[in-house]
């Protein structure tokens, strides 16, 4: 059974940090792009983070350039989200998402085809 499994979640102060991992099982995911996206209450999922295949490749949604930063791991734990800064608007669940299907990084929903359950990030004011 193929998973993705994200932690690191969490109830945190503003201008706290945390870092989140995705977990991977039945696959590897090391070859593809991977995202980060958040459903924040009341609103559409968004793409937070995305990166290439070699890494290399990073990009940013502008409400969070400079305070958070996707990267890659091993074959375990293939992508990780490291967020600085938190303010209260970054509260969402927050899911990384694996796409297979293309090489190239998507910043739609629609663009990935493997899921984690999500983690909840809770920023207190």
């Amino acid at each position: 059974q193929v998973q993705l499994v994200e932690s690191g979640g969490g109830l945190v102060q503003a201008g706290g940090s945390l870092i989140l991992s995705c977990a991977a099982s039945g696959r590897t995911f090391s070859y593809y792009a991977m995202g980060w996206f958040r459903r924040a209450p009341g609103k559409e999922r968004e793409c937070v983070a995305a990166i290439g295949r070699s890494g290399e490749s990073t990009h940013y949604a502008d409400s969070v350039k400079g305070r958070f930063t996707i990267s890659r791991g091993n074959a375990k734990n293939p992508v990780y989200l490291q967020i600085d800064s938190l303010i209260p608007e970054d509260t969402a669940v927050y899911y990384c998402a694996a796409r297979t299907t293309y090489t190239s990084v998507s910043y739609s929903p629609d663009g990935y085809n493997y899921w984690g359950q999500g983690t909840q990030v809770t920023v207190s004011s």
